[in-house]
């Protein structure tokens, strides 16, 4: 179940970890771990309990034994970073984008006064350029890059 890993800090961790917080140029959250794995360094001599260091740093006794756990089994550049956080790719990259702002500003289909998000989004997926996409997505990324089309306004239906 828990493995309660000790952490010895070499020198030069100790050093470069000292230096993360005196500088205090990288985030709270690299902070916050560096002070973690000195207030839970064994080889000074000192052995304070993981509750304790939770305390001192404010954080959980959980967030501390990960911390140290990653350290001792992974390395300190480990421990002191995080993990990439899940997430859905986006479907609308680059090259689609320009695709959709190219769009967007050409004359709109025939029989329409003007482009709408609906008619976009369903541009895009008949040129194969994404499976299926919804006008908000569509709506969003053009907010988003706040771009203006002449002579013509977008138009939600």
């Amino acid at each position: 179940m828990s493995q309660h890993l000790t952490v010895h800090l070499s020198e030069a961790d100790r050093s470069h970890l000292d230096n993360l917080i005196r500088k205090g140029i990288c985030s709270a959250r690299v902070q916050t771990r560096a002070r973690i794995l000195l207030l839970s360094d064994r080889s000074q001599g000192d052995k304070r309990p993981q509750k304790q260091v939770a305390e001192a740093t404010l954080t959980s006794t959980l967030t501390v034994c990960r911390v140290c756990r990653r350290y001792t089994l992974q390395g300190l550049e480990t421990a002191l970073s995080e993990k990439p956080r899940p997430g859905k790719a986006p479907k609308i990259t680059g090259d689609i984008e320009a695709h959709l702002v190219l769009l967007a500003c050409s004359n709109p289909p025939e029989g329409q006064a003007r482009w709408t998000f609906k008619l976009l989004a369903d541009k895009l997926v008949a040129l194969e350029l994404v499976d299926s996409i919804s006008e908000v997505a569509v709506y969003k990324r053009l907010k988003k890059r706040a771009q203006t089309v002449e002579g013509s306004v977008l138009v939600h239906r």
